[in-house]
């Protein structure tokens, strides 16, 4: 019973935020949507925000579990572009909310698991010591990460998916010059 009524009310919060601004989403619109008292969500959630965490980290959690190997950045970014897309009016309302910081975070770990997870087939048999491996992990989390912030900032109103493929290109070229120039011969 407990999952089903913390899962209604993820569901009414969702719900509510693809309508309006997170700004206009109280805890009593969404006990109201989803019909439990405030109490219970309260047991459940400390406040919206931590509602939104919560949320976030069970995305990551299964995105990280669909993807523990990562041969291509791009399967794992695409995931989180598609899923924005289904959800745009919620993500865009999260996004220009003073809870912005929380959604980055998420973006942020999802591009860090990316490009750890496929560093780590690409280094495999490479001799690249720890620290220059680590400033290229770096440069392609922070090209990854701004990639998507720059459209979410741009009101999703790009063809993202066109862009990624040219950038895909382009990070590939990057990525086999650094790997070459920072191979220990």
């Amino acid at each position: 019973m407990s999952s089903f009524t913390k899962n209604a009310i993820r569901t009414s919060f969702l719900k509510l935020l693809d309508t309006r601004p997170l700004s206009q989403i109280t805890v009593k619109d969404i006990v109201s949507d989803c019909g439990v008292n405030r109490n219970t969500f309260y047991y459940y959630f400390e406040d919206i925000p931590k509602l939104m965490e919560e949320i976030f980290t069970e995305d990551l959690e299964a995105i990280m579990k669909k993807y523990p190997k990562v041969e291509e950045i791009d399967d794992c970014i695409d995931e989180v572009i598609n899923s924005a897309l289904a959800q745009k009016k919620a993500v865009l309302h999260i996004y220009n909310s003073t809870n912005r910081e929380l959604y980055e975070r998420y973006l942020w770990n999802i591009c860090s698991h990316a490009i750890g997870t496929y560093m780590s087939t690409l280094l495999d048999g490479r001799n690249i010591n720890d620290e220059d491996g680590r400033l290229i992990r770096k440069c392609l989390e922070n090209f990854a990460f701004g990639t998507i912030s720059n459209w979410l900032m741009n009101g999703m109103s790009d063809d993202i998916h066109d862009d990624l493929k040219r950038i895909r290109e382009i990070r590939k070229e990057i990525f086999e010059t650094m790997m070459k120039y920072y191979e220990i011969k």
